[in-house]
């Protein structure tokens, strides 16, 4: 009998998938190839009590993914939100931050950002200086601290597939804890060494809060290959760029050394910020 169903983990080529009554089923693509993702709606063949075989998937609306030159990683499939979360310890990459917001801009994502661990305040201020960039340009900022005001994040979940996304040690699987009581997503301490976050989360798993409200826990994430996207995909993922797309003297001006650019004389104006140019630049020059 086929039943349809989502996948709420992704274990290799084993998936957990959730029925429309709430039963979970253990199961595996039908043939070699397996490129499912948690969030994934599909159709599956059961085959015993807790066992079936996936044999379709529906059309995404979204998908998420990084990727180098070599391979590529699912992350999660229609998600409606992505929250990338850092946090005052330990310290977080703008890097890694702007390519979780390009990879969310290309497929159309709403992002909002947050700031973990708001209760160590004498960090709260340099923190929060470091992601102003992105407040400016629009993006929602939620300052919290997952183990005592976890709740203040329900509003912003109501109605949406929401992807918490990050570096490890930033307090996703605390949050999704504080959140689901019976999640029992695994923690760790910060490594007093090299003064990181250790990984816990080894696969990305689906948590529901309601009827229509679903949050994603990911693992945590030191890079975020975006070679699947194109120059063109890149420049339109920067908000601050679109409105000047078009207006340069050359129709394919890659807006870097190019006369007459309007990205470069927004950037002598002061109109965008020089951190992120810098990082519009480096995204391109990664794509090669």
């Amino acid at each position: 009998m086929n039943v349809a169903g989502t996948v709420i983990a992704a274990y290799g080529r084993q998936y957990r998938v959730e029925l429309a009554d709430g039963t979970a089923l253990l199961c595996f693509p039908r043939g070699k190839k397996s490129d499912l993702a948690c969030g994934d709606h599909v159709t599956v063949r059961q085959t015993g009590a807790a066992q079936g075989v996936i044999s379709a998937v529906d059309a995404r609306q979204t998908l998420l993914y990084r990727s180098d030159p070599f391979k590529q990683k699912l992350i999660a499939a229609n998600v409606t939100q992505v929250i990338v979360v850092v946090a005052t310890e330990p310290p977080f990459s703008d890097e890694l931050i702007t390519r979780c917001i390009v990879a969310a801009e290309s497929q159309d994502i709403r992002v909002l950002l947050i700031l973990n661990k708001c209760d160590l305040g004498d960090r709260v201020a340099a923190a929060g200086a470091m992601l102003a960039q992105y407040e400016k340009l629009g993006y929602p900022l939620l300052k919290l601290s997952a183990r005592h005001d976890s709740a203040r994040l329900l509003p912003h979940l109501a109605g949406h597939l929401s992807l918490l996304i990050g570096p490890s040690g930033m307090g996703k699987s605390t949050l999704t804890n504080a959140l689901v009581p019976d999640a029992r997503a695994p923690t760790r301490e910060i490594s007093q060494a090299l003064n990181t976050g250790k990984h816990t989360t080894t696969h990305a798993r689906l948590y529901r809060l309601g009827e229509a409200t679903a949050l994603i826990d990911s693992p945590g994430l030191t890079e975020f290959g975006l070679h699947h996207l194109s120059a063109e995909e890149i420049t339109q993922a920067f908000l601050e760029l679109r409105p000047l797309l078009g207006q340069c003297r050359f129709r394919n001006c890659r807006h870097d050394r190019e006369p007459d650019c309007s990205v470069h004389a927004a950037l002598r104006h002061g109109a965008i910020d020089p951190r992120r140019y810098a990082a519009f630049r480096s995204l391109c020059a990664d794509i090669g």
